[in-house]
């Protein structure tokens, strides 16, 4: 009868009949396991270099513009940080990095409201619904330069379809491309355009990995719809809705075409944002050192932000 419970007691632990119970001891560096690992860090090499040369060399070559006094062609003279001095103290350099955040706040939570609300919707049972994601989806699908270019035609002068619409109904006509805080308005209502495609899909996935049978419990509970979207929906997409604010942070930030497509940066520096800022510095007023180091400071911007919304991530509890 102990022999039994005994090899019951073993069979519980994975132990086979005749064993010991005790853990085999491994060699750790037995000559079979360091050939593995010369041979993954030799296949590992060639992609390592790789990485070093697309991406390291450029870093390195845009630090050494970064503290010299020259242009495309010449390095120039060594400089320091005073290429870093003359952006932070230029006013603007603010001005462009306040539209900078405002387009990157409302491209980020617009797009998301309005993606995580038609994911909502996509998961009711409506018509034609298939068509309607395809639709949806064409903001994102379609090129830029088309997109924008479409805007333009509706918004660009007095005489386009929509300023000609505002006149009609008696609300005058409306420079929106031309006035600076509507063009403002207008960028950042185009950026969530084109941008709510990408939000809707993240959510869409997220909200699709959340079991239907927690919803059917807390409307046993008697949980409202609203309490359910508060205490359920978001809390279970939380990490999702991170990483996509991640991403679109960093979408927003660089993002050159729609703004400089839509209106150039103008009018009067209204809608310049950083990025189009370092494209003029470096390549209409020729000033390299001073571009590049606007860059380098709107990299290590997007680095803490992304580092503060990447600890959210790790300190949400859901699994």
């Amino acid at each position: 009868m102990t022999v039994t419970t005994n090899g019951l007691a073993k069979a519980r632990r994975g132990v086979a009949p005749g064993g010991s119970g005790q853990p085999l001891k491994r060699n750790s560096t037995s000559p079979l396991k360091a050939q593995r690992t010369r041979t993954f860090l030799w296949l590992l090499l060639p992609s390592v270099l790789l990485l070093l040369l697309i991406n390291g060399y450029p870093l390195v070559y845009a630090a050494i513009q970064a503290t010299h006094n020259g242009s495309l062609i010449d390095t120039g003279e060594f400089v320091g940080l005073d290429n870093f001095t003359s952006v932070l103290t230029s006013p603007a350099l603010w001005k462009a990095a306040g539209f900078t955040l405002v387009f990157t706040i409302v491209g980020v939570f617009g797009s998301w409201i309005v993606g995580l609300g038609l994911a909502l919707l996509l998961k009711t049972r409506i018509p034609v619904r298939g068509l309607f994601k395809i639709l949806l989806l064409l903001p994102w699908v379609v090129p830029i330069v088309v997109s924008s270019t479409a805007w333009n035609w509706l918004l660009g002068t007095p005489q386009s379809p929509i300023p000609a619409l505002f006149n009609a109904v008696g609300l005058g006509s409306p420079l929106f491309l031309a006035n600076p805080t509507l063009a403002a308005v207008t960028v950042c209502v185009f950026k969530v355009w084109v941008s709510f495609p990408f939000m809707m899909m993240m959510s869409a996935s997220a909200l699709a990995s959340v079991d239907s049978t927690v919803y059917e419990a807390a409307s046993m509970d008697g949980a409202t719809k609203w309490q359910q979207f508060t205490q359920i929906t978001l809390p279970l997409s939380a990490r999702s809705t991170y990483i996509s604010w991640i991403l679109m942070t960093i979408f927003c930030v660089n993002d050159f075409p729609t703004i400089y497509l839509l209106t150039g940066g103008g009018p009067v520096d209204a809608t310049t944002s950083l990025v189009v800022f370092a494209y003029r510095t470096v390549f209409q007023n020729f000033q390299t050192g001073q571009g590049v180091a606007v860059a380098f400071l709107m990299t290590l911007t997007l680095v803490v932000v992304s580092v503060i919304l990447y600890r959210q991530i790790r300190k949400s509890s859901v699994e």
